[in-house]
């Protein structure tokens, strides 16, 4: 099986009046029609500075709007569980506000996060499986606590493909047992990638400002770029993954999904951090940086940028948008060289093999620290459960990857430590880094993959090209940032570096955005519009 068969991936009404200013959003800054809910935390934070906003109304206003275009109106399902105590908690992030004391930069800022990850509070973490329905961690994961130290509002989770897309391989993306089917904003009847399905659509939707995804190859590119929005996947071992419900651990990392690049920096700066229960984080040490001093208009000037044409060809159409695209890099000074990454066919089948092995004793310890009381102990309690809850969490594709994980031997197994020892060595020293550093390159650039597709349960997903193994398996950091359109259909454009580099990442990225604009928020059609 190729790589791209089984991470990444990763009808109804138009949308009513009660939630017109989504649909009018001239950009992810706002515009003429936009409401408070539709611009980004600098924003926000003024507001809520000045003391025409709080924390509260806040909360309310995207609650409100959760239940008209998330539960009612075009029914995106992208939150699976809201937060019982998100107004009281705003409340008293208000009152702190009003004593003069801020916990940090997303004080009284509404985040929604990925149901895989773990939070000591009234919400259940199941990644979507019924198998973990109601079952509350026991601590918050160390994204959840950054978050709450830098003051934000957990109001509630999202919807995900099953087992972050790791159970099946005929699986449909954004679908889980326990949350159903996540829909499109942009095309009701058309899917939104994965595994971080609900974090894109309830960004593209608006119904929060800011979210956390979770990626081990394409979950966080992916489903930002069919959904018209920012994402960062960062350097493995930034951001740390403790209390997150895993697939790998030499791929996982949590990561920012926005509407904007200037509120994925924020977010990334306040979820980065050292953790001791997660050793990779110490790779990270001083690492960290402040982000939004990388926002800069001329963060392309002088960027020598590396076109990676092999991950061109997949759509004439996508090929079409960026092309264009490439010309806005060159007027802001970037110097673009066409060049092709090397050895991307000799981690297919190995990346599969690491993750298989690593899953199995990955989930296990998770259940085991963070879960202990959950029903389910092992991955062949998770299979049994399966089987037998067949006709709700079997009724469109299997658990094929659920099995083939069960059957690996473990992490001391010959077979795993070679892909493993073969996956670093061709995405890194021989992939990106060699392109990079023979081309004398600052970052790589390619569409971050295709269009959104026809969600469809019979022949399971079906999407275009991807960009997102090379740093995925090499642990090193993308961007994507939206691109353009093809029939109305969003179309990112990616930033790819070495390790380490995400502060270089966002300010192309940034500047890319600022000279582009080219992200306009959804209307909610009930499929695409396209003329014969």
């Amino acid at each position: 099986m190729k790589r791209r068969d089984f991470v990444r991936l990763g009808v109804g009404a138009g949308v009513a009046a009660s939630v017109a200013p989504v649909a009018g959003a001239a950009n992810s800054r706002g515009g003429a029609n936009s409401s408070i809910l539709d611009v980004g935390v600098q924003e926000q934070q003024a507001q809520m500075a000045s003391g025409k906003l709080s924390s509260k109304s806040l909360v309310q206003q995207y609650l409100a709007r959760i239940a008209a275009v998330d539960k009612a109106g075009p029914r995106i399902n992208a939150v699976i569980e809201l937060n019982p105590d998100a107004l009281a908690i705003a409340e008293e992030l208000d009152r702190e506000r009003k004593a003069g004391k801020l916990r940090g930069p997303l004080h009284g800022i509404p985040v929604l996060i990925k149901d895989n990850i773990a939070t000591a509070d009234k919400m259940s973490t199941t990644a979507g499986s019924l198998a973990l329905a109601g079952v509350r961690a026991g601590k918050d994961a160390f994204v959840a606590r950054k978050l709450r130290e830098a003051g934000a509002v957990i109001i509630g989770k999202t919807n995900l493909s099953e087992w972050a897309n790791m159970r099946s391989t005929h699986s449909v993306s954004g679908w889980s047992g326990r949350g159903g089917q996540t829909r499109n904003p942009y095309a009701l009847d058309r899917n939104t990638s994965g595994s971080s399905s609900g974090s894109g659509a309830a960004m593209a939707a608006g119904l929060a400002t800011l979210a956390i995804g979770t990626e081990t190859d394409g979950s966080i590119v992916s489903p930002s770029s069919t959904c018209g929005i920012v994402g960062i996947k960062p350097t493995l071992g930034l951001v740390s993954r403790s209390g997150i419900i895993p697939i790998a651990h030499s791929q996982d990392t949590a990561g920012p999904m926005t509407r904007s690049v200037a509120d994925a920096a924020l977010l990334l700066g306040a979820i980065a951090g050292v953790d001791a229960d997660d050793a990779a984080t110490g790779d990270g040490q001083g690492r960290a940086a402040d982000y939004a001093a990388a926002l800069r208009a001329d963060g392309l000037k002088g960027k020598r940028i590396g076109v990676a044409r092999n991950f061109f060809g997949s759509s004439p159409a996508i090929d079409a948008v960026i092309e264009k695209e490439l010309a806005v890099l060159k007027a802001q000074g970037a110097i673009l060289v066409d060049v092709q990454v090397p050895n991307v066919d000799k981690y297919g089948d190995s990346e599969l093999e690491v993750l298989l092995a690593e899953f199995r004793p990955d989930l296990e310890a998770y259940l085991r620290d963070y879960a202990p009381h959950a029903p389910v102990k092992t991955m062949a309690d998770i299979i049994a459960f399966n089987e037998k809850n067949a006709g709700r969490e079997l009724q469109h594709f299997g658990q094929e990857h659920l099995v083939a994980a069960q059957k690996k031997p473990g992490l001391d197994d010959k077979a795993y430590r070679e892909a493993l020892a073969n996956n670093h060595r061709y995405s890194r020293e021989e992939g990106i880094d060699k392109i990079l550093k023979d081309e004398k390159l600052d970052a790589l650039v390619a569409p971050t993959g295709g269009t959104a597709w026809l969600t469809d349960y019979i022949n399971g997903d079906h999407y275009g090209g991807s960009f997102s193994s090379p740093a995925a398996v090499a642990g090193y950091p993308h961007v994507t940032v939206p691109a353009g359109y093809v029939a109305g259909l969003p179309v990112g454009i990616s930033f790819v570096g070495t390790a380490w580099t995400e502060a270089s990442l966002i300010g192309m990225a940034y500047a890319y955005e600022q000279a582009s604009q080219r992200r306009r928020a959804p209307s909610f059609p009930a499929t695409v519009n396209v003329k014969a």
